[in-house]
């Protein structure tokens, strides 16, 4: 799996997100948002080192049950998920190194460290 670049549409419902097999991190944003643009080159540098983590791109706003149900307030949210429990979260991550280590927890909880 690799670094997912469109946003997916239709968004899924959440019991879709929930019942994901194995390590997947949600990324909740807009493609108009700077922090989000900001925030592509450090996540698909964290993602690289990483085949083995699904990455899922929300776009979020208005009327977007997904992110509402993650309680998403600030764009781009980072939701590392192992088999749908949340196991860390970043909120406007700036740099590959906090991915990172909110990646190796997830791959921790996922018994794949």
């Amino acid at each position: 799996m690799s670094m997912q670049h469109s946003y997916t549409s239709p968004e899924p419902a959440r019991a879709e997100v929930d019942a994901l097999a194995g390590p997947t991190v949600v990324e909740f944003g807009a493609p108009w948002c700077g922090h989000c643009q900001a925030a592509q080159a450090p996540l698909a540098a964290a993602l690289t080192r990483h085949p083995d983590v699904r990455h899922i791109k929300i776009e979020d706003g208005k009327g977007r049950k997904l992110g509402r149900s993650f309680a998403v307030k600030l764009w781009p949210t980072l939701v590392f998920l192992n088999a749908g429990k949340e196991e860390a979260r970043l909120v406007r991550p700036v740099d590959a190194a906090t991915i990172e280590q909110a990646l190796a927890r997830l791959k921790h909880a996922a018994g794949l460290s």
